[in-house]
């Protein structure tokens, strides 16, 4: 049977962020988990009568969410790390005494794959209430071939759980393990001869990912591992010019990178190679204040070139632990100079684009599965507007409700 979503004050279908994505006085009909008509309203009740009528008034629509950027399989959280930095210890000293990403590692290294699947489940939960109906998830906390194995196991394993979509992400250039401090070299070729073929043998996958920073992966060694990765049908994407600009930007347009993601220090060179590209500029807000920075990537200045723009939340123990995506929209409007649309459109069509994703998640149209968000809100604007906690009355996923709050 159709479903008639009716009575919402706005419908934004988010195909762009212009105020033609704006829909009043109108209805979406979903019918098989796909979006079959939206338009006016009294048209649709006349095609669609016998259809089962979803009450929405007072609110706006919008897509489902979609995170193209998290962290979501780890095992325990950082606290203690947190107060460190509120004692004004920088991220990269912590990382240095053994901290960081390493302290998951080596969490992650001592839990089983039973064991983290059963911390990660309830944290996908908590994404659907904050909206999100689709989300990227990357390895990286393991750092052997066993353990990224493991971690990618428990995204494929966790996709059956929740009705969120998975979609997964190789990132064993996270860091160099320990073990690998004094022979940086033995770990990358670790990468590309051992862990890149048996992730794609496996199908474990979508994308490979390297996080190039200055002391962590330099140019030559990302460039390595993304050709690789791509040899087996792996997407390359770029933690790219986060804390420093290392050229990040201009290698991920290089290589037809899906995104690069940060840009906190990206430059205009960046700017203007993203600009002129197919590779999406990622956003992660989240990151930034959480760290205490008070530079942001420069949303405007991406936007304003003409680069496409997505943003995600960088879910993460160490850096970013808040899966709020709507907060990331507070925070792109308050510090980043994006309007309230452009931000919902970063999040959600935005996010399906640096996933390379055409199935029409992240907008509404006919043919989109029938991912929405219902917000309790009068107007849109009023969504990044109050912050916190995210105004959201339900959640559908492909035509059916998994998230209420009547």
């Amino acid at each position: 049977m159709a479903i008639v979503f009716e009575g919402a004050r706005q419908i934004l279908t988010c195909e762009r962020a212009h105020e033609s994505c704006i829909l009043e006085h109108a209805a979406i009909v979903v019918k098989h988990g796909t979006i079959v008509a939206i338009g006016n309203t009294g048209d649709l009740r006349r095609e669609f009568h016998e259809a089962k009528r979803i009450a929405c008034a007072g609110s706006v629509i919008t897509p489902g969410l979609v995170d193209s950027h998290t962290h979501a399989v780890f095992g325990g959280w950082r606290a203690a790390e947190y107060e460190l930095r509120s004692r004004g210890l920088p991220y990269m000293e912590i990382a240095r005494r053994g901290g960081g990403i390493n302290a998951s590692v080596r969490d992650v290294r001592g839990r089983s794959e039973d064991a983290l699947l059963e911390r990660t489940l309830p944290r996908l939960a908590q994404m659907a209430q904050f909206g999100t109906t689709t989300a990227e998830v990357k390895s990286g906390y393991g750092l052997t071939l066993i353990d990224e194995l493991k971690l990618l196991r428990v995204i494929r394993r966790a996709a059956e759980h929740t009705p969120i979509d998975l979609v997964p992400t190789f990132l064993g250039a996270h860091e160099f393990p320990p073990e690998f401090r004094d022979d940086r070299r033995a770990y990358v070729d670790l990468i590309i001869n051992q862990m890149i073929p048996i992730v794609a043998e496996e199908a474990l996958a979508r994308f490979c990912d390297v996080f190039m920073e200055p002391g962590v992966f330099d140019g030559a060694q990302t460039r390595a591992i993304l050709e690789a990765g791509r040899t087996h049908g792996l997407i390359p994407r770029l933690h790219a010019d986060e804390l420093e600009n290392s050229g990040a930007a201009e290698l991920a347009v290089e290589l037809d990178a899906a995104s690069a993601d940060h840009l906190g220090a990206v430059t205009e060179q960046g700017i203007q190679a993203l600009a002129g590209s197919n590779t999406v500029a990622t956003l992660l807000p989240g990151t930034l204040f959480f760290l205490g920075k008070t530079r942001y990537a420069p949303a405007r200045a991406l936007i304003d070139a003409g680069a496409t723009v997505a943003l995600a939340s960088d879910f993460n123990p160490g850096s970013s632990p808040s899966a709020n995506l709507p907060l990331m929209m507070t925070f792109a409007c308050s510090q980043m100079g994006m309007t309230p649309l452009e931000a919902i459109v970063a999040a959600t069509a935005g996010g399906a684009h640096a996933l390379r994703i055409d199935d029409g998640r992240g907008t509404l149209r006919v043919g989109a599965p029938a991912d929405l968000v219902v917000w309790d809100v009068d107007d849109y604007r009023e969504i990044p507007y109050r912050y916190g906690a995210p105004p959201i009355r339900e959640v559908w996923k492909q035509g059916e409700r998994i998230v209420t709050r009547l």
